[in-house]
């Protein structure tokens, strides 16, 4: 019960700072510590479609990341971000 609201409090916490991370990560905030806390954040959602996508866009960013693409590694970050906290 206690996760529970830990995750719902997270969740609440997200939807109040949204726009202004997904603005941060669009101006390329693609770096590990962003990457960290999106994956933090698609390991705490219910498995589903949602979480699905963010893994897809989380892998997504980190083979770009890796291969020096910094707005692609960008933008697939606030693609998983978004879809973290979509219902």
């Amino acid at each position: 019960m206690s996760k529970l609201l830990g995750v719902i409090a997270i969740a609440a916490v997200a939807f109040a700072v949204a726009p202004a991370e997904a603005a941060k990560h669009a101006a390329g905030g693609c770096s590990g510590t962003n990457l960290e806390k999106t994956e933090t954040a698609i390991e705490n959602m219910a498995d589903g479609d949602g979480k699905f996508v963010a893994q897809k866009e989380i892998a997504a960013a980190q083979d770009a990341l890796l291969n020096g693409k910094m707005g692609v590694c960008g933008a697939h970050l606030n693609k998983a971000m978004q879809a973290t906290m979509a219902k």
